[in-house]
Parts: C-alpha cells; sequence; structure tokens
C-alpha cells in the first residue's frame, strides 16, 4: 500500500507544477541560470535586494524602491524557481502567437524581405500609440541590432517574444 500512496503523491505534484511541462528542457535550463545570475545571495528566493543587486550590475543604479517593491509584488508570494518559471509562463501565455505578429509586421514590409528599416521602425515605435521612451528604443536595438546597411529582422524579434529566446541559425 505505501508504494501507490507515495507514486499517487508524486503524480499530483507533477499535476501542481505543471509549469515545467510549458517550456523545454532547454528552455528550463536558460530560465534557471538567468534565476541564478538574478539571485544574488544564493538563497533560493529573489529578493528586492537581489534585483537591485542585479540591476546594478547591469548600471541601473537609481532605481526607487516603490519600483522593486512593485516587481516582488507581481509574484503571489516568495519568487522561488518554481514562482520564477510561472511567472515566465504567464508573461509568454500573454503574447499573441507568432503568426499574429509576423502578419503585423508583414504589413511593414510589402516586398517580404524579412526586414524593416530601423529608422521607420524606430518612427512608428516613438511616435504612434504605447510610444517607446528613448531608452526603450535604445534597449530594442541592444537586444535587436540592425544590420549594416540599417534593417531589423523582425522575424527574430517575433520569435523572440513568443519563445523568449533567440532562434539558433
Amino acid at each position: 500500500m505505501p508504494p501507490k500512496k507515495a507514486k499517487r503523491r508524486a503524480g499530483g505534484g507533477e499535476g501542481s507544477s505543471n509549469v515545467f511541462s510549458m517550456f523545454e528542457q532547454s528552455q528550463i535550463q536558460e530560465y534557471k541560470e538567468a534565476f541564478t545570475i538574478i539571485d544574488q545571495n544564493r538563497d533560493g528566493i529573489i529578493s528586492k535586494d537581489d534585483l537591485r543587486d542585479v540591476l546594478a550590475s547591469m548600471g541601473q543604479l537609481n532605481v526607487k524602491n516603490e519600483e522593486l517593491e512593485a516587481m516582488i509584488k507581481e509574484a503571489s508570494g516568495p519568487i522561488n524557481f518554481t514562482v520564477f518559471l510561472t511567472m515566465f509562463g504567464e508573461k509568454l501565455k500573454g503574447a499573441d502567437p507568432e503568426d499574429v505578429i509576423l502578419a503585423s509586421f508583414k504589413v511593414l514590409d510589402p516586398e517580404g524581405t524579412g526586414t524593416i528599416k530601423k529608422a521607420f521602425l524606430e518612427e512608428l515605435l516613438s511616435t504612434q500609440c504605447d510610444r517607446f521612451s528613448p531608452e526603450e528604443i535604445k534597449n530594442l536595438w541592444t537586444a535587436f541590432p540592425p544590420d549594416v546597411a540599417g534593417n531589423v529582422d523582425y522575424k527574430n524579434i517575433c520569435y523572440v517574444i513568443t519563445h523568449g529566446e533567440e532562434k539558433e541559425e
């Protein structure tokens, strides 16, 4: 009888941490590495101090306590790795499907090249709807640098938005 109970309990545990089934093993490993980098004091929980330290290491030195608290409050409790992974799963689940995002970019690419001119995209993002700040624009080009001709690969941007990592070529 005890082995059956243990077996049932193990199966129930998998159901409750279904978040692991949302990602491929390689993605889970990448999130684990990110979690380890953010968990500066290595206690297994991401705290406000951990966030402050990791942001400082990336050059963001004047982050307000309120901003850090808001980040921490996005979780329902202490941010261990499972909660961290769940938060990413929820964020990614909220994104439109890749084909919808691609179709939106294709409207801006009538020749079907798979790229958009950096200047054109920057103008759209900084003047229309939810306008990007200069810092957000800078972060975009850091994450997705245009080629030497000033073209931005929007297919890669779509992939990262929906999958959370760059496509290996």
